[in-house]
């Protein structure tokens, strides 16, 4: 869970994990809230003061949170990334399989991005 103001955010930016939500705070009560790239991280308003984001893709994208009088309040780019530390991925010559080990390794949800992603590498190779 990130509890930070713009300033706490500024310095590292904003880290989630692909298919998992990641909590923001901020500062002062927002009015406008953009997600540069949708298919990469997804804002939902919790309150006034609260935003909970969701990775989607993999990649980066940007965060922008207005206040009522149109002062931004975050603008902070979002890094979302695979959850590498219980899977694998597993390449057979032109096709590749993502792997979820916990504790036994099953086949593991792909959403679309994931699933374009997985074709690019494997017509790259």
């Amino acid at each position: 869970m990130l509890m930070a103001g713009a300033q706490a955010l500024a310095a590292q930016g904003i880290e989630v994990v692909m298919n998992q939500a990641k909590i923001v705070k901020l500062a002062r009560p927002a009015d406008t809230i953009v997600i540069g790239n949708p298919d990469i991280a997804d804002a939902s308003v919790q309150d006034a003061t609260t935003i909970v984001l969701t990775g989607k893709g993999f990649g980066v994208t940007n965060l922008v949170v207005l206040d009522a009088d149109g002062a931004p309040i975050v603008d902070e780019q979002i890094f979302v990334s695979r959850s590498t530390a219980n899977s694998v991925r597993v390449y057979r010559r032109a096709s590749v399989q993502t792997l979820s080990c916990t504790p036994f390794c099953e086949g593991a949800y792909k959403s679309a991005a994931e699933q374009t992603s997985d074709q690019e590498i494997s017509a790259s190779q």
